[in-house]
Parts: C-alpha cells; structure tokens; sequence
C-alpha cells in the first residue's frame, strides 16, 4: 500500500509539471527553491564563496528544466529522502538550472543528460561527478538514489583527507574546451548571454545541456574539419567496454561481457574498482569521465579494484576506434547529424527476414527510411524525392556502412558541407539513384 501511495503521489507531481507551460516550470522553480532557502539556486560564485568560509564541500546540481523524467529523482533528493538530505546538510548545495555562463573548463560532462552532479572542494578541486543517461527510457538503470548517497559519503570521506587524496584528483579536471563558456560557441553566440533573461521570455533565454554539445560538433563542422571520435562518441557508457555497473553502489561490478576490453582486462562480477587511471571512484560517471578521456588512438588504462578484500592491479587495453562500438541514436544531438549527413533522415537497419523477403545479403547494406523530415536542412532528402520505406543499399559508393551511425560517422570524419555524394535506393522493385548535398 506504501508503495502504491508513493507511486500515485509521484504521479500527480508529474501530471501536474506537464500541465505547466515550460515558462511556469521555471519560474516556479526558482521561486519555489528560493523560498525553502536550502539550495543556493544558479549562484555558483556565492557557493564558492560559502564553501570557503565554511571549510565545507560543495554538491552542484546541474538540472534541466523542464525534465519530467527526473521529478521524482530530484523532489527525493531534495524534500524526504531519509539518508541523502542529513549527507547534503554537510554540504554547500548549489542548483543549476541553465548552462549559461557556465565555467566549461570546470563543469564538463556529457550534455545529453538531463540531470548532473558535481562534488567539489571550494579550491575547485572536484572530487567526482554523479548521472549518466546511457538511453533515454534506460537511465534509471545506471542511477539511484542509494548510489547517490554512496557518493555523497565518499566525497565527505575524501575532503576529510583532502590534503593526502588532492594529487590523485588532478585528472578529474578536463583540458579547456574550445570556448570558456557555452554562449562563446560561434553557433551560440548570436542568440544567447551569459544569463537567463527573467525579465522577459526565460525559456528563450536558456541554453540547455544538449545545445552545448550541437554546438561543439558545429564548431568543427562548421570549420570544414572532421568532428574528432571523442566529440562524436563522448562519455562512453561502460558497456562500450563490456561492463555493467551496479547502479545502487559506486562503482561496482554487475556483469562482464565475454570477449570485451573489460573481460581481457580480467575484470569480474562483484570487483569494485576503487581506482581508474589513479584517480578515485565515485559512480559510473566518474567511470565515464575516464573513459571520455582516453587517448583516442588507443590506450592503457590502469585499475585498482577490491577483491574479496583483496585489491588488485589490472591494466584495460582500448584499441583505436574503439569508442565507435557505442551508441549515439538516443542523443539528442543525433537530430543534428542527421541533418549534415542525410538532409534529414531517420535510418534503421533492415531485419534479416526483411533482407530474406527483398534478397538482399546478409552483409551488405540496408538501411530502411524510417522517417524523412520535411522542413528546412531536415528536408533535403525529401524535396530529392526520397521517401519513407526506402532502403539505401549503397552510399557514396559504399556498402560497409550497416548502421545509421556508421553512416554519419562516415560523413562527418570524411566529407565536407557542399560535397554531393550519390546514394542508392531500393523502392520496391525500382533501383534509384540520388545527388544527395552534405549540409553546413
């Protein structure tokens, strides 16, 4: 009965945020935060400055607003949960709820999340990040509110014995990106400032997470210079390398594929790894943050993990290329290379029995139209004549590329904005021909 009530309540809070305008939302939302007095809401300065005159932690949110999926996450974290809040009570709590001058050699995480946490020491030292989002409908399976806490105490336990663990966080901090700040992003720059504008159309004037990550692709795009593997395929889940974590702890061992990086690293279920290229482990994003960080030729990456109270050493071997095995269909940023790569078309691959049915090999390529968009850079193909139901059997001459997402890697590490690549199509019993024009 508990369990339902809490079900039917979480409901009526969604229900209830979906029946709001977007400028309610976050009007309502800073009013509503404000006014409790716990959160230090979009002022990450005054939570600095807080954490230096109260020698405390600082935990920085990173929310987008509105995002249904993460109500019932977030109201816990704040309002009832009975373990995190007395954790947070030992914290500057800061809450961010737009990227707009946001600090990008700081903050750096995977912008197709919709909800992002930061530990850090008021000297900016960051001792880890907390939310993944590995599929849209999936990503309660990588996040939970006992992993969460899991982290918070072990932030607590290393800013307790800050000045031994400081060197091993070093590497937590990313290289400066391509600008200071996402409104400096050329694509950007035109259309937002460095904050949110509440005098006038506040939703408009945000620059949400996944912006910042369209724009970085266009920074290179845009240039005519290939987008770079790390920029494509950032952040990659663990099970890019045939790992699954356990979401309830920090950065445990659930599963190992056989025959993955992970496996011949000797990697086994239960391992908790307690170090990752030396640096501390918190949860699987920090797990990411390494990962995110390799060097993309290929590297060896060293761990440390507990074994039945044992810890032992162990080295993963990531060949090069191997971030491509990941998947960027559930980004949002994938809108946008669809658009560069094929004027606006959703592609699957074709089932086998569908292959069988048209006899088409196994091997080769197909990929079926699953939607052509119609408006603007999204409607090129379209206006070509291309047509949902259409199969691509070859693409600029290839047949290797099986995926929509071999398809746009293959344009936008190759090609360049204006080139014209011819495209094959089957249509029923008819094979066409298409020009298709990259787009800027």
């Amino acid at each position: 009965m508990r369990l339902l009530i809490c079900l039917l309540v979480t409901l009526c809070q969604v229900s209830n945020v979906m029946a709001q305008t977007r400028d309610e939302v976050v009007r309502g939302d800073r009013k509503k935060v404000e006014a409790a007095g716990f959160w230090i809401y979009n002022d990450l300065p005054k939570a600095f400055a807080e954490a230096k005159r109260t020698g405390k932690p600082i935990v920085v949110v990173l929310r987008c607003l509105p995002c249904h999926e993460c109500v019932k996450l977030d109201d816990e974290l704040v309002d009832t949960h009975p373990v995190i809040r007395p954790l947070l009570e030992k914290f500057v709590c800061a809450r961010q709820v737009s990227t707009n001058g946001l600090d990008l050699s700081l903050f750096q995480f995977d912008t197709d999340q919709s909800f992002g946490v930061f530990f850090l020491n008021a000297d900016k030292t960051i001792y880890g990040r907390f939310g993944t989002r590995s599929h849209r409908t999936e990503w309660l399976g990588d996040v939970s509110l006992k992993g969460l806490a899991k982290a918070l105490q072990k932030t607590l336990d290393l800013h307790d014995d800050y000045d031994t663990v400081k060197d091993s966080l070093a590497g937590k901090r990313g290289q400066p990106l391509e600008v200071a700040s996402p409104e400096l992003y050329p694509s950007l720059k035109a259309k937002f400032t460095d904050k949110l504008n509440y005098e006038g159309d506040v939703v408009k004037s945000c620059i949400h997470c996944h912006q910042i990550g369209d724009a970085q692709r266009e920074f290179y795009w845009s240039a005519k210079k290939p987008i770079p593997d790390k920029v494509l395929w950032p952040y990659p889940h663990p099970k890019s390398i045939g790992l699954t974590l356990d979401p309830n702890e920090m950065a445990t061992v659930k599963n190992v594929k056989s025959d993955s990086p992970a496996a011949a690293a000797g990697l086994k279920s239960g391992d908790v790894i307690e170090s990752f290229n030396g640096q501390p482990m918190l949860s699987i994003a920090d797990v990411q943050w390494v990962l995110h960080n390799v060097d993309p030729a290929g590297s060896k990456v060293s761990l440390s993990v507990k074994r039945s109270s044992r810890t032992q050493d162990l080295t993963l071997n990531l060949e090069d290329g191997w971030r491509r095995s990941g998947d960027l269909s559930w980004r949002v940023t994938s809108w946008g290379l669809r658009r560069i790569a094929t004027g606006g078309l959703l592609l699957e691959t074709l089932p086998d029995a569908a292959r069988r049915e048209l006899r088409l090999a196994r091997d080769t390529m197909a990929l079926r139209v699953k939607h052509a968009g119609k408006y603007g850079p999204h409607g090129t193909a379209h206006r070509l004549g291309i047509k949902q139901g259409d199969i691509i059997t070859e693409f600029d001459s290839r047949t290797n590329l099986k995926s929509e997402q071999d398809l746009h890697a293959y344009v936008v590490t190759s090609k360049k904005s204006g080139d014209r690549v011819s495209v094959n199509v089957r249509r029923g019993r008819q094979e066409l021909n298409f020009k298709l024009p990259i787009q800027p």
